[in-house]
């Protein structure tokens, strides 16, 4: 028993100890690359913590399982120091290798009471340890704030802080910083540098030119160019960019040294003939990991439209390049089990399921988005999407509870938005919140404006500020919002919902051959969409079709039996407007109970 010991009645002794978790980010991940070379190289990696790292520094190895470790230590000078040993080893076992196959821990480290014997540790302390190291990033130390007191920034660590932090399964948040080791200059890069993109990457080849005329060799830069431009619109991808990709033009390289030299996921390529001005582009897309073909199509075009930007050439191949990347993903999420999923499928998934009107899918998307967020604690963009799954739960009208709803929602846009506090996703689904279910449009509003400030191109922002003024009665500016929304993404995985409220707006202008025109272009990709639905049917009542606004509403029944004139009223934000009064009248001629 050390000195600053007591022991319980039960036999444990009761001391103060450094508390280290760490765990191997993306282990799944990097299994399923390459299972031989990544399971023997994380092997080997971790028996140099066990055996050399950890003793060397007087530490105790409490349990190891899979991926992670658990190690304690009597001083925190020893714990310190074994953590930046443990990093600069992880520095040296991925040297040489491409950045896609990296080993990167991340680590928590905790000074708390605990209660210890010959095989284990306990206490609510060990808790606190076991969750910390969520916070960090790969490759990042997180520490808490009993850690912080005792350590002197230059001379013990560069010392980053994080503010207040929040941990599943604890009601308050925690205080963390981020630490490296000393040096001359700080050695902690922002901290975005160290958070992985959640979306799946996909690098665009310049087409190469298989004959034709001089003038037109330039066209296979020009189509990549376009299409890599409209890829980028899609928040769900990450487009690495085109400065990177003409290095892979006109060469023989394979699947893997392009992964490996880009970090890609999916691969887009292929080669083109023009003859006068036509163009025969043959385009594949591939998977990396697969090297399996996912998509290919011949298709043709014009020289002359194409180099004005004037040709659909382009638009029909992003289309089906996402659509298949989707699909892909889907397919994965459905197949496996959450743990052994990469972040970026997770996210893409969850986005895509939880728009849809199934009720399965919807909280399989919830699931997802908590193990995404158990992950990366520190990401934006997991929490703002769980905070549009509490809206939409809502609205879709799976939940009465609307101040619990509004709480869970906010929650979810405030851990977002301390990640980042620029993230215009989240300053949109805070705005989202506060205008559907708070009915504070005002904050909306600021809402809206502000992410339109942080990026003046997020669609989702110009969608929802769009609604917003329709449920105002302001329907021309609705519009024009809405209008430009649809411009901005016009292939997003979500655009029937993009559709949806662009039929709302376009209500309030009183365009309503307009609404119908998108609602029903909306439904085609979702019936079960209530809300598309009721514009629908209003848009089919204000114009006289009430026999088509009756059948409308009777679909809207089946899916949401309980819905009346009243609720409809209590639940819209433009119940309080004139809009309201037209639009529930239309839905009670249409046959909707009062």
């Amino acid at each position: 028993m050390t000195a600053d010991s007591s022991c319980s009645s039960d036999g444990l002794a009761r001391v103060v100890r450094t508390v280290l978790f760490m765990d191997l980010v993306e282990s799944c991940r990097l299994i399923q690359d390459n299972e031989v070379e990544a399971a023997g190289r994380w092997r080997r990696y971790k028996a140099h913590i066990e055996n050399d790292i950890v003793p060397a520094h007087r530490g105790r190895l409490i349990r190891t399982e899979g991926d992670g470790l658990m190690v304690t230590f009597v001083e925190l000078r020893d714990a310190l120091a074994a953590t930046f040993a443990i990093q600069r080893a992880s520095s040296e076992t991925n040297a040489g290798l491409p950045a896609a196959t990296h080993m990167l821990l991340r680590m928590g480290l905790h000074v708390t009471e605990l209660y210890e014997d010959e095989r284990d540790v306990y206490g609510r302390g060990v808790n606190l340890a076991a969750r910390l190291y969520t916070l960090a990033g790969p490759g990042e130390i997180v520490v808490s704030a009993q850690v912080r007191d005792q350590l002197t920034p230059e001379l013990d660590a560069d010392i980053e802080d994080l503010g207040q932090c929040h941990l599943k399964h604890f009601d308050q948040p925690v205080r963390a910083y981020r630490i490296g080791p000393p040096g001359p200059r700080p050695v902690i890069e922002p901290g975005s540098a160290f958070l992985p993109d959640l979306r799946p990457t996909i690098a665009v080849i310049p087409f190469a030119s298989r004959g034709g005329e001089a003038q037109q060799q330039v066209l296979g830069e020009v189509m990549a160019d376009e299409i890599i431009s409209s890829l980028s619109r899609t928040a769900e991808l990450q487009v690495i960019s085109r400065l990177s990709t003409t290095t892979f033009r006109e060469r023989d390289a394979t699947l893997d040294e392009i992964s490996a030299f880009l970090g890609a996921r999916y691969v887009l390529s292929g080669a083109y003939r023009s003859s006068g001005d036509q163009v025969v582009l043959v385009v594949e897309l591939a998977e990396a990991r697969s090297r399996h073909i996912l998509w290919t199509q011949s298709v043709k075009g014009r020289a002359t439209h194409i180099m004005l930007g004037e040709d659909e050439l382009i638009d029909r191949i992003v289309a089906e390049v996402s659509g298949a990347i989707i699909d892909r993903e889907l397919q994965r999420a459905r197949s496996q089990a959450l743990p052994s999923l990469a972040s970026s499928t997770l996210l893409m998934s969850a986005i895509v399921l939880m728009h849809r009107g199934v009720s399965h899918d919807f909280h399989r998307a919830r699931d997802m988005l908590e193990a995404l967020i158990e992950r990366a604690q520190r990401q934006a963009l997991p929490h703002a999407w769980l905070g549009k799954w509490h809206v939409l739960r809502f609205n879709r009208g799976w939940t009465d509870d609307r101040a619990g709803q509004a709480q869970a929602a906010l929650d979810c846009t405030r851990r977002a938005l301390d990640a980042d506090a620029d993230c215009s996703l989240a300053l949109t689904i805070d705005g989202f919140v506060h205008t559907n279910l708070l009915k504070q449009l005002d904050v909306g509003q600021r809402r809206y404006e502000r992410a339109l400030e942080v990026n003046p191109n997020d669609s989702l922002a110009w969608l929802l500020k769009g609604t917003l003024l329709a449920f105002e009665g302001e329907g021309e500016q609705a519009v024009d919002a809405t209008e430009r929304a649809l411009r901005l993404s016009p292939l997003d995985p979500l655009r029937y919902f993009y559709e949806s409220l662009g039929a709302t707006a376009a209500l309030s202008a009183g365009r309503y051959e307009r609404a119908v025109e998108l609602a029903q272009r909306s439904l085609r990709v979702n019936r079960t969409n209530t809300s598309t639905l009721r514009a629908l049917a209003i848009a089919q009542a204000l114009l006289g079709d009430l026999e088509a606004a009756r059948q409308t509403v009777q679909e809207v029944l089946l899916l949401d039996p309980s819905l009346t004139v009243k609720s409809y009223l209590d639940r819209s934000p433009s119940g309080a407007y004139e809009t309201g009064k037209i639009w529930s009248e239309a839905l009670r001629q249409a046959g909707l109970p009062a």
